[in-house]
């Protein structure tokens, strides 16, 4: 299923072009391995969810109610939290893997540049990248190797450090060989050389491959100078003997050299791995370290959920506290405006008499207010009340100000009086 939905990257902008057709503004289509998602942020969740759907169908070639199944929408703070695990690397087929952030942010910059992204999708996503930044720095769910390949060049670079300046050797062509120098040119690996019983296949092998290859009759020397020997001859004898290894072993000035030992039956005399400067790793030997990776990981996804959870509910407070800023900046407004009338209106009053007029002119309106609704008897008078002693902290401050009266807010807001002040005083 995931096949016929699944875009190439010059795909991804007619996909975001239909759904804004569709009524979505900010949104980002997220095509991997094993997902594809659409990310929206819409005030009406059902609507983008039956425009996204929608466009999923259409990219399958299906109607909406046979695709239906295979769909799963998660809206509000779910939505969230799923798009950070998976910014993090926590909701994937392989828990930890890095790329899976780089596909995000790729996802990401199809679609500012399409014109689809919006300021509640830079939010989130923004939120995401610093959740997945505290995983990556406060676990060790990336730190081991998960997979044979990886388990290699781990290895690898724990034997030689990094690879840049390392040759390396495969003698043979099994597919498990092929397999592990792809791994560790990846990984930095400059200089392959390839080494088969059949000059003919080794010449092909190279060409594939982009490497030099050697004839089996120069191998001793093509060992001499290998940082890393990848073997897949399966002869059912041995090409690496102790003999052979102890000669290369001297060529090299006790240089450290790692065998991969791919066939089966092996191709390595496990007596190799007892001559000082020698690494041999077969794979059962490699699996053993990606087991113990797999373990170290799901034993740090426990600390990276907890760092996800905690960067949802920080996200979902501040998403609160930013609804409250429209309110925050008339309030700051109006006092404005207040004062700026107020100064026009006394010219040249001293400080404290200035204070006092502003003091005044502020409660005006929220006393009259709050003692007629005492007066009607609405309800909302004590809620008003509550939250006015919330706002302003006017238990604490009547704690402080050990018990005056002055500003005490008690069924009725007064403020001190001053004489001769006119429209706006407060009693």
């Amino acid at each position: 299923m995931r096949d016929l939905i699944c875009t190439e990257e010059s795909e991804v902008p007619g996909v975001l072009a239909r759904l804004k057709d569709a009524g979505l503004s900010e949104m980002l289509w997220l095509s991997t391995c094993d997902r594809v998602e659409v990310l929206t942020a819409s005030p009406d969740p059902a609507a983008a969810a039956e425009a996204a759907a929608a466009a999923l169908a259409e990219r399958a070639g299906m109607t909406h109610e046979a695709l239906a199944p295979e769909l799963y929408t998660l809206t509000g703070g779910d939505a969230v939290r799923h798009l950070f695990a998976v910014a993090c690397s926590l909701d994937s087929q392989v828990v930890g893997e890095p790329h899976v952030l780089g596909q995000v942010k790729t996802a990401h910059r199809a679609s500012v540049a399409a014109h689809a992204s919006g300021p509640e999708l830079e939010a989130v996503l923004q939120a995401a990248y610093a959740a997945a930044k505290r995983v990556r720095t406060e676990t060790a769910i990336a730190e081991r190797p998960v997979s044979i390949a990886a388990a290699a060049v781990q290895t690898a670079r724990d034997i030689h450090g990094d690879l840049d300046r390392s040759a390396a050797l495969l003698i043979g062509l099994g597919d498990m060989g092929e397999l592990m120098v792809d791994a560790l040119r990846e990984a930095g690996l400059p200089r392959l050389t390839v080494a088969a019983l059949v000059d003919r296949r080794a010449e092909a092998a190279a060409r594939r491959l982009g490497c030099h290859h050697v004839p089996i009759a120069d191998l001793d020397t093509a060992l001499a100078s290998a940082d890393i020997v990848v073997t897949a001859a399966g002869l059912g004898r041995y090409i690496l003997s102790t003999e052979r290894m102890t000669a290369v072993l001297r060529k090299r000035r006790r240089r450290p050299v790692f065998v991969i030992d791919t066939a089966i039956p092996g191709d390595v005399d496990p007596a190799v791995g007892g001559l000082e400067g020698a690494f041999v790793y077969d794979l059962a030997d490699l699996e053993r370290v990606a087991l113990e990776g797999r373990a170290t990981r799901e034993a740090a996804a426990a600390a990276a959920w907890a760092i996800v959870d905690q960067a949802v509910a920080t996200f979902a407070r501040g998403r609160a506290e930013r609804a409250a800023v429209p309110a925050v900046a008339a309030l700051r407004g109006h006092f404005e405006a207040v004062r700026s009338r107020l100064l026009a209106e006394h010219p040249g009053a001293d400080p404290a008499e200035a204070t006092r007029l502003l003091v005044n002119r502020l409660l005006h309106e929220p006393s009259r207010t709050l003692r007629a609704m005492a007066a009607s008897h609405d309800m909302e008078q004590v809620e008003a009340e509550r939250l006015l002693r919330r706002l302003f902290r006017l238990d604490e401050a009547q704690c402080e100000g050990g018990g005056a009266s002055a500003g005490k807010l008690d069924g009725n807001l007064t403020a001190g009086s001053v004489p001769g002040l006119g429209e706006g005083e407060v009693r």
